[in-house]
């Protein structure tokens, strides 16, 4: 038997999983606990430690569902217990499917479609967020450049319009100072 199955074997059931045979293992130790503090001789006791188990889903693996079965078939062994006041046993799991087992190819693979329906899901967020952030930095861009301020982007446009004007102006009063000086000297 490999490893893997003797991680996976519990109970004389072989579980899917690791954490399903360490589920069983803890509720293999929920039994022992009980059976140590059960006195047989009190069937009312025992009803009622049925019926509390069965309230609050103590068990929920196979290990589990047998004890309680036991217990069941115990109960309704008992002269002193009513047949009607023994509750069922709840199923957590469905079975509609019954004969037509999945395969592990079959349950690996729709677990792998989930998975990368996920990771389709969180790709698909994430390039429109990044399509998003860049429409935000285009359009910073955009107003950086219209800006009448100078920025790092548009500091060059800036400063070269800033000093054609100073020239401009300084041509101007060049030329008007040179007519005052003529108009002084024609004097």
């Amino acid at each position: 038997m490999a490893n893997s199955e003797e991680k996976r074997l519990m109970g004389g059931f072989l579980f899917q999983t690791e954490k399903e045979a360490k589920l069983a293992e803890v509720e293999r130790k929920k039994i022992a606990y009980l059976e140590s503090k059960v006195d047989y001789s009190k069937p009312e006791d025992i009803l009622y430690i049925y019926d509390k188990t069965i309230q609050e889903h103590v068990f929920s693996t196979p290990v589990g569902m047998m004890y309680l079965k036991q217990m069941q078939e115990y109960l309704l062994g008992q002269d002193g217990i009513d047949p009607a006041s023994v509750a069922a046993i709840p199923l957590e799991s469905t079975y509609q499917e019954y004969g037509k087992a999945q395969s592990a190819k079959e349950r690996i693979r729709s677990k792998h479609e989930q998975e990368m329906g996920a990771k389709k899901s969180q790709l698909t967020v994430s390039v429109v967020l990044n399509i998003l952030l860049a429409l935000a930095m285009i359009a910073m861009f955009i107003i950086s450049l219209n800006s009448d301020y100078p920025n790092i982007i548009n500091y060059k446009r800036a400063i070269t319009d800033q000093y054609a004007t100073w020239e401009q102006e300084l041509t101007e009063r060049e030329s008007a100072i040179r007519e005052k000086e003529l108009e002084l000297m024609a004097e």
